[in-house]
């Protein structure tokens, strides 16, 4: 049991919104553990960038944990020399060159078929009809699995995600996991590979050119699609709605006194896509007066450390303008995430732009809705753009 101060939380309320009580967490201790969650609880942003890079208490390693048992032992669930060679064997795949030079075009060209998708009708569901149909186009490239459509990647991510979320033990929830890594596999064995072929620079590819196991290419692959679909998904449609509820901001943007990058940036930090990233206690150590002990399950906070008062001038307040250079959206450690130049140039450089130029009277058209606390997104943002 964990010795830190106990915080309470209403987990259908915390869903629905968890920053009231995050920020009630991180007036009340440095450490809390909640017993709905099962887990101690860092939530200020300068002791997760601290400890996320203190391995060897904070470990990634949990064999009996959600992600590995849904998903296999994944680069993200290992730690030091085996993290690290893994992650050199897909940086072929999301190094910055191969995105400028290889992604980018690709990328452009998804975003204009889904763009005349989108023209065929007055108005629709942002995070259905574009954001959700772009992230899985450009997925389905990065990965290699263009034999999977675009709604079976969102549905296989999303599954996954619930399901590595899933610590009320939801047997429905786990369920569905289990199916959608049935799929992906499925997927996998059919794909149709060419181990000459040098220019293929998919995750398939490039892993199994570096002589990873069939198992360890099987859950690079699966981890690749739990992350980079649901949160570009919503990063693209949560940017989108924060511009158009703050028009002047989005005025600024179009007029060249802000960026596009920094508004996707801002939305990161704002409401950010990845909440939160399990570690065990790996030994013994005392954080804040605290003595956590080996085997304890914590959670690193990170959409509550992106809005912690003691780093952050109004955090809860979206503002493009503010100096974003403390915000852990990607992490902040050795897991830092290896897909943040491909988010950030899907985003910033084809989704963003590409979406207010076809459609420059795009507007609201009813209210968004979010969801969720370890991944956090909007779930609808209705919006009219002919």
């Amino acid at each position: 049991m964990s010795k830190s101060p106990q915080y309470d939380v209403d987990l259908k309320a915390f869903w629905q919104d968890p920053y009231p009580d995050l920020a009630l967490m991180r007036a009340r201790a440095p450490l809390v553990y909640v017993p709905q969650l099962g887990a101690t609880l860092i939530t200020r942003r300068d002791d997760i960038f601290a400890q996320e890079k203190k391995t060897d208490v904070f470990s990634s390693q949990q064999p009996d944990g959600l992600m590995t048992q849904l998903m296999g032992q994944n680069m993200m669930r290992r730690d030091g020399a085996d993290h690290m060679a893994e992650r050199r064997a897909i940086f072929p795949t999301v190094s910055p060159k191969t995105v400028q030079r290889h992604w980018l075009a690709q990328f452009r060209v998804a975003a204009q078929a889904v763009l005349d998708q989108l023209a065929e009708k007055p108005g629709g569901d942002l995070v259905r009809d574009y954001a959700l149909l772009l992230s899985a186009e450009a997925l389905k490239l990065v990965t290699g699995l263009t034999n999977m459509s675009a709604v079976e990647m969102d549905r296989v991510s999303q599954g996954m995600i619930d399901g590595c979320a899933n610590y009320a033990g939801d047997a429905d929830v786990a369920a569905r996991c289990d199916d959608c890594t049935a799929s992906i596999d499925r997927h996998i064995d059919a794909w149709d590979e060419d181990q000459d072929d040098r220019q293929d620079l998919s995750l398939l590819a490039v892993q199994r050119r570096a002589g990873l196991s069939d198992a360890q290419v099987r859950a690079n692959i699966k981890l690749a699609i739990s992350g980079g679909q649901n949160e570009p998904r919503d990063a693209i449609a949560g940017t989108v709605w924060a511009l158009l509820t703050h028009p002047e901001q989005l005025m600024d943007v179009r007029q060249g006194r802000a960026t596009w990058l920094m508004a996707f940036e801002e939305y990161a930090r704002w409401i950010s896509p990845i909440g939160m990233s399990p570690r065990q206690v790996a030994q013994g150590y005392q954080l804040h007066g605290v003595t956590l002990e080996p085997g304890e399950r914590v959670f690193l906070m990170f959409g509550s450390g992106n809005r912690d008062e003691r780093v952050f001038a109004g955090p809860d307040e979206f503002d493009l303008h503010r100096n974003n250079s403390p915000a852990i959206s990607f992490g902040a450690g050795p897991h830092f995430c290896a897909g943040a130049w491909i988010s950030k140039a899907l985003i910033s450089e084809v989704a963003l732009p590409m979406l207010f130029d076809r459609f420059p009277d795009l507007q609201l058209d009813g209210q968004a809705r979010f969801g969720g606390w370890a991944f956090r997104g909007p779930l609808q943002v209705p919006a009219r753009w002919a």
